[in-house]
Order: C-alpha cells, then structure tokens, then sequence
C-alpha cells in the first residue's frame, strides 16, 4: 500500500504528534519505528522523549530549550524522506496453553466454534509484529490475531491477572509484564521475563520485532 502524507499537529505546548492512516498496518507502523529512530538520532537540543505507536510519533520537548518549529520541521523532513525501513529480530516465547495458564481458552474456543486445541494452534501458529509498547512497562501490542479466534476483550476485567499471561483481545495479543487488572481473555503462560531493569534494553518485546509463540507443557 501507499502511504499518505502524514499530519503534523500540536499536543499542547511541549508535544507534536506525527499521524498516518488510521489502520494497524505493518507499513505505517515501519513507517512511524523508522522516523521515531530518525528523530532520536538527530540530537535536536530540548528533546526528552520519542513515543511512536500503530501509526504515530509524539515528540516531546522542553518547551524552555527548543521552539515547536524546530521539532515540526524536523517531522516534517523525515517523514517526507526515504527511510530505511528496518525489521527487528524474531522472538521465541513458550506458551503454556489452558488448564490454570489459560483460563479463558475453552471461553474463546465457543466463541469460535473450535476446539481448545485449535484455538491454541491457531494463536502458535501465527507470526506476530510488535506494533508499540504501552500499559505496563514491557507490555507489547502484538498483531494479528487470526480472525476467527480474535475474541472480543472480556465484559468484566479481571482485578488480578498474573504476570505472563497471554491474551487476545480482537486483533491483538499480548504478555502481561508483571501481575495487574486486566480485560483480555486469556489463553495461556509464559516464564519469559518480560522487563528486566538490568537488561538493555529493558523489554524482551521492542517495536519492530517478530514474535513467535512456542506451545509447551505447563510446569508442575
């Protein structure tokens, strides 16, 4: 597909949003990795943060150090330039599927009319794109689900869900990093660290990146 022109508009007096086609699209979201690491590169002075997204970038800025003209006529230059458009590795994660890992498992299975087992295979067997990070620290949105198992999130969240579950929610799939409330439904567990403060960088999931999921036994 063809990209638009993106729109550059302000997010009040210390942030400007870069925006594309409103679609989780894995050309936008290259597009937006790509100039989120060009911004980061350019050392502009007053930079404090780069946030990209599905389909944006939010650059913030000390207000006190830089004009917004600056930052928006950086936007502007790389999102009009040719970019090289750079994959991230591929990551293997063992997922414990059902029984107490995956409470939601059967519940999605009715949803789809098949049966726990394929609704497994069907999750395992797909290659993900990690399209941004958000919620918890670690938390990567991960696209797409296959469409007959994208159960839509939960009517009533849960107040407790452990750290490395796995769950679907429509389209979108994911590990929670660390145990807190949370609506998807979920299907299985991993023992993968998501976010280790010691490790560089922090999250094992980074924009960019391809997940696979690998079906495992479920421990003692």
């Amino acid at each position: 597909m063809s990209l638009n022109a993106p729109r550059i508009r302000e997010a009040g007096d210390s942030a400007l949003l870069v925006q594309w086609d409103e679609l989780i699209d894995p050309k936008i979201n290259a597009r937006a990795i790509a100039v989120a690491a060009a911004i980061r590169s350019a050392s502009l002075p007053g930079l404090r943060d780069v946030v990209s997204t599905f389909r944006s970038v939010a650059i913030f800025f000390d207000p006190l150090k830089a004009e917004p003209d600056v930052f928006r006529d950086a936007l502007r230059r790389v999102s009009e330039a040719p970019l090289e458009l750079v994959e991230g590795r591929t990551i293997e994660v063992p997922v414990a599927y059902g029984g107490e890992a995956g409470p939601d498992l059967e519940v999605v299975a009715k949803w789809a009319g098949l049966s726990a087992a394929a609704v497994a295979d069907r999750h395992a067997s797909t290659e993900y794109r990690v399209h941004m990070l958000g919620f918890l620290p670690g938390f990567a949105y991960l696209a797409a689900v296959d469409d007959q198992i994208a159960a839509p999130r939960r009517e009533t969240p849960r107040l407790r869900v452990p750290a490395g579950s796995v769950g679907i929610a429509g389209a979108l799939t994911g590990i929670y990093p660390r145990e807190s409330p949370g609506g998807w439904h979920l299907l299985g567990r991993t023992d993968a660290s998501l976010w280790d403060e010691a490790r560089d960088p922090p999250a094992l999931l980074t924009p960019g990146a391809t997940v696979r999921f690998r079906p495992v036994e479920a421990g003692p």
